[in-house]
């Protein structure tokens, strides 16, 4: 290639004069390596966000602990990516306990019939679950029995 045919890059000084030339192929071979080594970067990060947010049953449930609770709905969270809802449950001696149960998600709950209407404040419900590994009062939810007697899957049965 001639050097009249060759792209150059220019750069002044505040003055005004030259200050150098640069050919425009040795600048240009090194931004993509910068670009490329910012977009590997970017999408790193990005990646782990949801792989970090997201868990499996065997990280954070004992299927060994299966449980049975009697309890009165006072609370439901019908959102991805699980749905949660909250009974009040009384322990051997007497004492309320607020237990969270996880189901679950939303959309796959709709398809199979489950629809965010039939969890209702104040109804009395029977739910059997798997308890949470961290000895919270925290379950996951696989079988809700409802106060007419139907029963529906909350959750997968592990």
């Amino acid at each position: 290639m001639n050097s009249a045919a060759r792209e150059t890059s220019v750069y002044y000084c505040r003055t005004g004069k030259l200050k150098k030339e640069i050919p425009a192929e040795s600048f240009l071979m090194k931004t993509p390596t910068v670009r490329t080594f910012l977009t590997m970067y970017a999408v790193l990060i990005l990646s782990t966000a949801p792989a970090l947010a997201h868990h499996s049953f065997g990280v954070e449930y004992d299927a060994q602990a299966r449980v049975t609770l009697q309890g009165v709905i006072t609370k439901v969270e019908w959102t991805n990516p699980h749905i949660y809802f909250y009974i009040d449950v009384k322990d051997a001696n007497g004492t309320v306990v607020n237990w969270a149960v996880e189901g679950y998600p939303p959309n796959s709950l709709k398809r199979a019939g489950f629809m965010r209407d039939d969890l209702k404040i104040g109804d009395s419900v029977t739910v059997t679950a798997y308890r949470a590994k961290d000895s919270t009062f925290r379950v996951y939810g696989r079988e809700v029995t409802f106060p007419d007697g139907s029963k529906k899957f909350v959750g997968s049965a592990q």
